[in-house]
């Protein structure tokens, strides 16, 4: 069985979009009909999330913890107690494209670390032209990139095991899983085969996370008046 995790705070307008995304990779016909069950862990929602995605089909686990390495934990743990051998990571703000799954699993490789997409920087108002090229030009969206992304992550069961899983941090999660994956000799695809497009939002969810990196470049570029912004490097 391959599982899914979605962390999620507060993701109610986002939600069942993603929830339906993921429901197209998952009927891929590359993965022969191989079950996939997809998690939800809310965590300190107030909103409807919850409900909007155990409506949607998901499974729903509930947190109250407001931080999203135990969210992501929590819903690997869960997954890998009802056998999963893989586990594909995302984003409540995320769309994955219909082959996400089937190209993390064709890579066969122990882990798997996406790029990301971006198509809608209106959030950022008139700072938007200024983002949409300097993630152009400074942003790899190619084989071999660096970044990590919560947002398009795979791992097996045996290594995300042996790699001690994700540590309950409020932010940089998936790279810590990251370097412990690469401390015990997992084999890692740094590929942009398997696609998602992920938003642009002013509003983090998780403090550090990819939506605070956009603005930390718009930040510098404006202190230091400057044209040159600072790379999003690995950003989740």
């Amino acid at each position: 069985m391959i599982g899914v995790v979605v962390p999620a705070h507060n993701e109610q307008d986002v939600i069942v979009q993603c929830i339906r995304c993921i429901s197209r990779a998952a009927g891929h016909n590359l993965l022969d009909a191989e079950p996939v069950e997809l998690v939800v862990v809310t965590d300190s929602c107030t909103d409807g999330t919850a409900v909007l995605a155990a409506q949607a089909g998901a499974t729903v686990l509930t947190l109250h913890a407001r931080n999203v390495g135990a969210a992501r934990a929590a819903g690997a743990e869960h997954l890998l107690a009802r056998g999963a051998r893989w586990l594909a990571f995302t984003d409540a703000d995320t769309l994955v494209s219909p082959g996400w799954l089937a190209e993390q699993l064709a890579l066969e490789a122990d882990a798997v670390c996406g790029t990301v997409d971006v198509q809608d920087w209106s959030p950022h108002g008139v700072h938007a032209d200024l983002l949409r090229s300097h993630f152009a030009q400074t942003y790899f969206d190619c084989d071999a990139h660096r970044h990590v992304h919560g947002a398009n992550l795979g791992v097996s069961a045996a290594a995300y095991r042996r790699a001690g899983g994700f540590r309950h941090l409020s932010c940089s999660e998936d790279v810590e899983l990251v370097s412990a994956l690469e401390a015990c000799g997992a084999r890692i695809a740094w590929s942009c085969r398997p696609r998602v497009i992920t938003s642009a939002r002013r509003v983090a969810r998780a403090p550090g996370g990819f939506a605070d990196a956009l603005l930390t470049a718009v930040a510098q570029r404006l202190a230091a008046g400057t044209p040159h912004l600072p790379s999003l490097g690995t950003a989740s």
